[in-house]
């Protein structure tokens, strides 16, 4: 796997060329590039994304509560959003900025809320950017030790609802609890 080998380019110079792998796996095939100190970070797989969206979705329909739900990955991309029939337009723009959120200071918004109420001084990071959203319902995505990702939801009657849909998606993927959620 790890071949390296010298070749002389058309220019004489001589250069290291690294082989390129495939491995198998079940969702398909992955190409690992060999590189020396090339770092490697897992990926919040679509499939998995979606899994968790409809988890969120379906906990918070089960209360009769008509939400949004967003996932995006450990870089703040939309990756799934669902808007069950009936949820408010603002509810896309709400779980989309709380899973940006989440992901990007990589803790839960309602932890966040509650930091920002105990010391004022921290107040300029809702102002960070325009996709930041200080309000409970975002909760990082954690899988084997690395945040991966963020789930948002929008629209039930209070944070902590929000939150508790949110959580009911982690769970469908065996995500790690991070933060607020593993009360």
């Amino acid at each position: 796997m790890n071949s390296k080998k010298w070749r002389v380019n058309p220019m004489g110079m001589l250069t290291k060329v690294f082989a390129l792998t495939s491995i198998v796996t079940l969702g398909g095939i992955i190409s690992i590039a060999v590189a020396q100190g090339l770092p490697q970070q897992a990926v919040l797989p679509l499939s998995l994304a979606e899994k968790a969206a409809v988890a969120a979705l379906d906990k918070c329909a089960s209360g009769g509560y008509k939400v949004s739900v967003a996932v995006v990955d450990r870089g703040g991309n939309l990756k799934v959003l669902l808007r069950d029939d009936g949820a408010g337009p603002h509810t896309v723009d709400s779980s989309s900025r709380k899973a940006y959120t989440s992901a990007s200071l990589r803790r839960p918004t309602e932890h966040l809320a509650q930091l920002l109420t105990k010391f004022p001084s921290i107040q300029g990071l809702r102002d960070m950017n325009e996709k930041i959203l200080i309000l409970g319902g975002g909760l990082p995505i954690e899988m084997q030790g690395e945040v991966v990702g963020g789930i948002g939801v929008g629209g039930a009657p209070g944070a902590h609802l929000d939150e508790a849909c949110a959580a009911a998606g982690l769970q469908s993927i065996g995500a790690e609890p991070k933060g607020a959620q593993a009360k």
